[in-house]
C-alpha cells in the first residue's frame, strides 16, 4: 500500500458467478509495465476467444470499435481510498479507473482490426498478458459516447 491508502475487510462470500469467455494476449507481463490507459498505445492485442462462443461473433466483422470486458486478476480488491501514482491526491477508489477496486473489472474502447476465427485483433488495451476476458459487445458512438463528461478533479490536475 502507499501512504494514504486505506483498505477494508472483504465480504465473507461472493453474490454472483461468472465465466470467463477467453483470454488476452498483450505484450506486456507486468502491471507496471502496461500502459496508464487505453489510449497510450498503439499495440495490437489479441484477444482469445474460447472455440465454444465462437458462433458468438457472427456479425462482428463490419464493426470498428469492440467494448472489451476484462477481469483484472493480479489486482488488490480491499482499498477504498487510494494514492495513485499518477496524482498528487489520494481518491476513493469509485472516483478512479484503477485496476484496484472490489471487482476488478476493466473496460476499454478497443478498435477492431480483424476476426479471425476465435482470435481477434485490437488496439486499446491496458492489461498484463492472460488477462482474463469477461465480454465483448459492439461499441455504438451514438449511445456509448457522452462528449460533455467530466470528471472535475481530473480536469484540475490537467491545468
Amino acid at each position: 500500500m502507499r501512504e494514504g491508502e486505506v483498505a477494508v475487510e472483504l465480504p465473507a462470500r461472493f453474490d454472483a458467478s461468472l465465466y470467463f469467455i477467453g483470454r488476452i494476449r498483450t505484450p506486456w507481463k507486468r502491471r507496471e509495465d502496461c500502459p496508464k490507459n487505453p489510449r497510450e498505445t498503439d499495440a495490437a492485442c489479441v484477444i482469445e476467444l474460447d472455440p465454444r462462443w465462437r458462433a458468438a461473433l457472427e456479425g462482428l466483422e463490419g464493426v470498428t470499435h469492440i467494448l472489451v470486458l476484462y477481469w483484472m486478476h493480479e489486482a488488490r480488491r480491499d482499498l477504498v481510498l487510494q494514492a495513485p501514482r499518477h496524482y498528487s491526491e489520494r481518491r476513493g477508489t469509485f472516483a478512479l479507473r484503477s485496476p484496484v477496486r472490489p471487482n476488478p473489472i476493466a473496460v476499454s474502447v478497443a478498435r477492431l482490426l480483424r476476426v479471425d476465427g476465435d482470435r481477434l485483433t485490437v488496439v486499446g488495451l491496458d492489461c498484463i498478458d492472460g488477462t482474463p476476458l469477461l465480454d465483448i459487445k459492439p461499441y455504438f458512438a451514438s449511445t456509448d459516447s457522452v462528449p460533455d463528461a467530466s470528471v472535475g478533479w481530473h480536469e484540475k490536475q490537467k491545468r
